[in-house]
């Protein structure tokens, strides 16, 4: 039987970011002379093991940790820590720690105080571990009375938070690496994926609704239909296949060849990563914070998502975030677009397989 496979387009990739090893005025620093950072030996690392490492750190740490993010120029984990006993255990571990002001607990609390008092359409607040601080960003939707109250409750957190504008306005990008369709609506594909051994693929929540039908092609044959769709809270959902369509586990780089994705793993902050998607085809850059909460107004907010200077624009929803064989996220929102630069927002992928109970194939 002849399987159909969805078409691919060519695309350039631009440039990645590199994250500063020293940042806000932070240094690394040493207990006393038993205590030399330079005795240490610093392990290079990909962005995957960094991850790794890091999750194994935050539970022999505890409370003392504090954040950690990959130094993509030394290849090295950074660990935010709270004490040289800590900061020694980071440096056996063979990462570098750097000893900060602000702890997980009290940033944790900053969001909070974000959530109750500053729920305002078009703003987004994310952990930065490289500046140690939540990070407020406000479009430029946001002004008048708005803005007045916003700079208040950021002022009033003191060095745990800061603001910052940006041109754009934030959106999901519904209209999301292949094209898919539904009801006259665009969004991308975001990865293969399996569940209870028979082939689905997952996308943004916020692209359509439980029983819709998605093809290939606008006004074509449906190949799949969405089975579970989560959005506001989540922005993810689960199509299954139908039909004979193909569905390799790679995505499209849209130059004639894919990019095999054999896994899904968290981001760490620092971390360069790829976004393929039907509007804008493929770009890249840097994850530049974790556990970020959007609020993209009408009341759909969306929390635990990844932040990231990778550009997107509308109709690359759902399309994939990915680094070299690893899935990382779905394409959620954002501001700005492919000219301008901007931030865009997206679903771990690894909540939307737990979720789904299915796994990346």
């Amino acid at each position: 039987m002849k399987h159909r496979r969805i078409t691919r387009r060519k695309t350039a990739v631009a440039g990645g970011a590199v994250v500063a090893l020293l940042a806000a005025g932070f240094t690394f620093q040493s207990a006393n002379a038993s205590d030399n950072p330079e005795q240490f030996s610093v392990k290079a690392l990909t962005a995957p093991a960094a991850g790794t490492l890091a999750l194994s750190l935050k539970s022999d740490l505890g409370a003392d940790e504090a954040g950690s993010y990959y130094d993509t120029e030394a290849k090295a984990l950074v660990v935010n820590v709270l004490s040289q006993e800590a900061a020694t255990t980071v440096r056996e571990a063979g990462g570098k720690a750097r000893i900060v002001q602000n702890t997980l607990a009290e940033l944790t609390g900053a969001r909070q105080t974000l959530s109750d008092k500053a729920a305002i359409p078009g703003t987004s607040w994310a952990t930065d571990p490289v500046t140690n601080r939540v990070v407020v960003t406000a479009d430029r939707t946001v002004a008048g009375a708005e803005l007045t109250k916003l700079k208040k409750v950021v002022e009033g957190l003191g060095a745990k938070a800061e603001l910052k504008r940006t041109a754009g306005e934030f959106t999901t990008f519904a209209s999301g690496g292949d094209a898919i369709h539904s009801g006259g609506g665009r969004c991308s594909l975001g990865f293969n994926v399996v569940k209870d051994g028979e082939p689905h693929f997952v996308t943004a929540g916020h692209c359509g609704e439980t029983g819709s039908e998605w093809s290939d092609s606008a006004g074509g044959a449906a190949i799949g239909s969405m089975v579970d769709s989560q959005f506001p809270g989540n922005d993810f959902a689960l199509v299954k296949y139908s039909g004979d369509t193909a569905h390799p586990s790679e995505v499209n780089l849209y130059n004639g060849s894919a990019q095999a994705i054999t896994s899904a793993g968290d981001a760490t902050v620092g971390m360069q990563v790829q976004r393929s998607g039907s509007t804008t085809q493929v770009h890249d850059g840097e994850v530049t914070g974790l556990d970020a909460t959007v609020n993209y107004g009408n009341g759909d907010v969306v929390e635990g998502l990844i932040q990231t200077s990778v550009c997107a624009e509308p109709g690359d929803s759902g399309g994939s975030l990915f680094a070299g064989e690893v899935a990382i996220g779905l394409t959620s929102g954002g501001s700005g677009d492919c000219s301008s630069g901007g931030e865009t927002f997206f679903q771990p992928v690894t909540e939307a397989l737990s979720a789904f109970g299915a796994q990346i194939g």
